[in-house]
C-alpha cells in the first residue's frame, strides 16, 4: 500500500510547491519588477507623497466643486448595531452590488431622485445611465465622458470657471479602450479632480 501511496504524495508535495508557492511569487515578483506602481496597487500621491487613493477604486465625491463618479451601493457594519448595515460608498472591504431588480421600488426611487437632482444642475443635457447606476463592485473608478461632461455647468459654477476650460480639462482624461478593443472611453474620477485641482482654482 505505501509503494502505491508515495507516488501520489510525492506528487502532491511537489504541485503543491510549484503551484501553490513557487509560481505565485514568481509571477509577483516579475509583476513588481515590469510593472512596479501597478504591483503595488495603482497609488496616487499628491507632490508631498501623501496617499490620495488608488485609481483603481472610486473615491465619494460629494463637493460641488468636484466631479462625481457612479453611486455606489456598498455597506459596511453600522456602529450602532453590528448585526445590521449602512451605507459606506465606495467600501473596498465590502465590494458588491446592491442587487435590487429593475421592479424594486427602492430602485426605482433611488433613481428617480437621482435624476431629479442632476436634472436640477443641467436641466438641457439627457442624465447619462452611469451617473444613475452603480457597477457590480461598487468601487467603479470611471465614469463616461459623457458622465463627466453632464458635470461641467455645476462644477465650473461652483468653482467659477469657464464651461470651455473644463470640457477641454474632461476631454484631455478621456482613457480609450485598451488596445482599441477592450473595455469603454472612459474617465477616471480621481483623476480628472486630481487634474481640475492642479489648475489652482
Amino acid at each position: 500500500m505505501l509503494r502505491h501511496l508515495r507516488p501520489a504524495l510525492v506528487l502532491l508535495t511537489g504541485l503543491t510547491l510549484v503551484t501553490g508557492l513557487a509560481y505565485p511569487l514568481a509571477m509577483t515578483g516579475i509583476a513588481g519588477r515590469l510593472f512596479p506602481a501597478q504591483a503595488e496597487g495603482s497609488l496616487l500621491r499628491a507632490p508631498d507623497g501623501t496617499l490620495i487613493g488608488s485609481a483603481l477604486i472610486g473615491q465619494s465625491f460629494t463637493s460641488a466643486r468636484y466631479f462625481h463618479g457612479r453611486p455606489s451601493a456598498t455597506v459596511a457594519p453600522d456602529p450602532a448595531d453590528s448585526a445590521k448595515t449602512v451605507a459606506s460608498p465606495y467600501n473596498a472591504a465590502n465590494s458588491g452590488g446592491a442587487n435590487l431588480g429593475p421592479t424594486n421600488p427602492a430602485l426605482i426611487d433611488r433613481v428617480k431622485a437621482d435624476i431629479a437632482t442632476l436634472k436640477a444642475e443641467n436641466p438641457a443635457d439627457p442624465v447619462p445611465q452611469d451617473l444613475v447606476t452603480t457597477s457590480g463592485s461598487g468601487l467603479d473608478p470611471d465614469v463616461s465622458p459623457e458622465a463627466a461632461l453632464f458635470q461641467v455647468p455645476r462644477v465650473a459654477k461652483a468653482r467659477g470657471v469657464s464651461e470651455d476650460v473644463l470640457r477641454a480639462l474632461v476631454a484631455g482624461q478621456i482613457r480609450e479602450p485598451s488596445l482599441g478593443i477592450l473595455g469603454e472611453r472612459r474617465v477616471n474620477v480621481l483623476a480628472l479632480n486630481r487634474a481640475l485641482d492642479a489648475q489652482g482654482r
